[in-house]
């Protein structure tokens, strides 16, 4: 039985949009890692950075479920001792919440360096507009 590999020159991105609004955080994640990694693709390689472009709308409309708005907690270390800096979801997701999306898909992507190359093809954007237009990206429902 033979595999077909895909090698790095070979590989054709598209473009793809995803709303969030009314959808689950964490949810949208899933989609976004999984295309952005390139799983879909029948010519999936573990090894080569396969993966899609991936535009994230309408951050600020996406929904935590359960009680993860008050229980979730965004930790970052400043380095310095006592510099651990606590910041609820319910915040993060008032103020920040292209951000929290970045770190929901930055935890489900590897860690290493095909995990950062995809992670540079993830746009984000708070509201229901972006500037991708020209690269006529496609719709992509959540499941």
């Amino acid at each position: 039985m033979s595999s077909t590999l895909a090698k790095k020159e070979t590989v054709e991105r598209k473009w793809y949009v995803l709303d969030a609004a009314g959808k689950p955080l964490g949810r949208t994640a899933v989609v976004a890692a999984k295309l952005l990694r390139g799983k879909h693709k029948v010519d999936f390689t573990p090894n080569v950075d396969c993966g899609d472009y991936v535009i994230i709308i309408n951050t600020d409309k996406a929904v935590l479920t359960g009680r993860k708005s008050e229980q979730k907690l965004y930790r970052r270390v400043s380095g310095w001792i006592g510099g651990m800096k606590e910041t609820k979801a319910r915040t993060m997701m008032e103020t920040r919440s292209d951000h929290a999306m970045e770190l929901a898909v930055k935890g489900m992507l590897p860690k290493n360096t095909l995990g950062r190359g995809c992670l540079t093809r993830l746009h984000l954007y708070k509201g229901g507009e972006h500037p991708h237009a020209a690269q006529k990206p496609e719709a992509w429902t959540l499941d």
